[in-house]
């Protein structure tokens, strides 16, 4: 695993959590910044899975 994999999914988790808490307070706000933090995280981590692929294959 690379840095890229593991902020990407803390950020996801981050983001799902912001957006429950959007959910229980009823921001949709929130919530949308939540939605992006989470799609931001897979974007990220997908980069990280690249990497990793490409590493592999260089080796």
């Amino acid at each position: 695993m690379n840095k890229d994999q593991i902020n990407g999914k803390l950020q996801d988790i981050g983001g799902k959590i912001q957006e429950e808490a959007g959910k229980l307070t009823g921001s949709t706000e929130q919530q949308a910044k939540g939605l992006a933090n989470q799609v931001e995280g897979k974007t990220q981590e997908k980069l990280g899975d690249a990497k990793e692929i490409l590493k592999d294959a260089t080796n």
